[in-house]
């Protein structure tokens, strides 16, 4: 199939286009404004034709990409993105609730005008699928596990936001026909996530540069924590699977865990990897955050054949472990 993937530079997309690349037979375009991502993580896993949108072909070699270096905001550079893509993949956006509750007109800008660029420009192609990323946060404060027949009540500028590209595309589909699909993407982590600001990937990197482990609030707030290779295999489901269009899938691992639980499992790690003395502090609570925040995933299991198959233990491992290697191989490059 033909692949856009915006903000295809980040965490999830670089991860999900490995994948594609490992499984062959795709071609995939990307859009990114690198504010997150970079190139040289894009160069990491393949060969990156950067390209002017006039240029757009998917006649590249299959381990190549194409990449635009843009906006989502640009809608004249969504109708050309999106020339003779089978699927767009939508993950650029403004994302987390902290920098939502600091700018919440740049939150709603990126994330709501983006997606509708995106949604608009896939209607008059010939997109066939349209896959949202979106979250546990248009939910807001409730009792868990999140299910989709819920009334969404989003506490969070952020979970606004990402409501609002829910029923765009709700409306998208029952509107113009558009076959499009929201995932609701736990807390994700994993390898090549180091430009993330998550708590796992945070965490991580702090212990690593000998900093505090800082938890907000006394630790007892929950999460559904799921593995990059998991929420990768959720995507290409959704590809894959037909006549689910309009529908949203909660896609996590139907595990609690508090934070506290996850600093424990962490520390063990690192234990384990020399790191004998990693400090922890708490502090206040961060305005927008919900309490409890887990899944119930078994409509996803019905209708995309997916489950979670990697708990948060062996997860953890490949995190740090890959952690480890790219803090090695940055000093190796400092060194000379």
């Amino acid at each position: 199939m033909n692949w856009l993937i915006t903000g295809g530079c980040g965490f999830i997309g670089a991860s999900l286009i490995k994948e594609l690349l490992t499984e062959g037979g795709h071609s995939i375009r990307v859009i990114d404004n690198l504010s997150v991502g970079t190139l040289e993580d894009l160069k990491s896993i393949a060969n990156v034709v950067n390209l002017a949108p006039d240029q757009l072909n998917f006649e590249n070699e299959s381990s190549s990409i194409e990449l635009v270096v843009g906006d989502i905001l640009d809608f004249s550079l969504a109708f050309k993105m999106v020339i003779n893509c089978d699927v767009v993949v939508h993950l650029a956006a403004n994302t987390g609730v902290g920098p939502s509750v600091e700018d919440p007109e740049k939150d709603m800008m990126v994330n709501v005008c983006g997606t509708f660029n995106y949604l608009e420009a896939s209607r008059h192609s010939s997109v066939k699928k349209f896959i949202f990323a979106s979250s546990g946060a248009p939910i807001g404060e409730c009792i868990p596990p999140i299910h989709e027949e819920m009334a969404p009540h989003p506490v969070s500028p952020y979970g606004a936001s990402k409501l609002s590209g829910e029923g765009y595309c709700s409306a998208f589909f029952r509107t113009y026909g558009l076959q499009t699909i929201t995932l609701r993407f736990g807390n994700v982590y994993g390898p090549r996530s180091g430009r993330k600001n998550s708590v796992v990937a945070k965490f991580i990197k702090n212990a690593l540069e000998d900093r505090d482990l800082e938890i907000f609030g006394d630790g007892t707030q929950t999460r559904d924590f799921i593995f990059i290779g998991d929420l990768v295999n959720a995507i290409k489901c959704s590809a894959a699977v037909s006549d689910i269009g309009g529908e949203i899938f909660q896609i996590a691992t139907n595990a609690e865990t508090t934070v506290g639980e996850l600093v424990d499992l962490l520390v063990s790690t690192l234990n384990a990897r020399g790191f004998k003395h990693v400090k922890i502090r708490n502090t206040f609570n961060r305005k927008g955050d919900v309490m409890r925040n887990y899944s119930d995933t078994s409509k996803a299991k019905h209708y995309l054949g997916w489950s979670s198959q990697t708990n948060l233990q062996d997860g953890l491992n490949k995190t740090v472990d890959w952690f480890l290697a790219d803090n090695k191989l940055n000093n190796q490059k400092l060194l000379g």
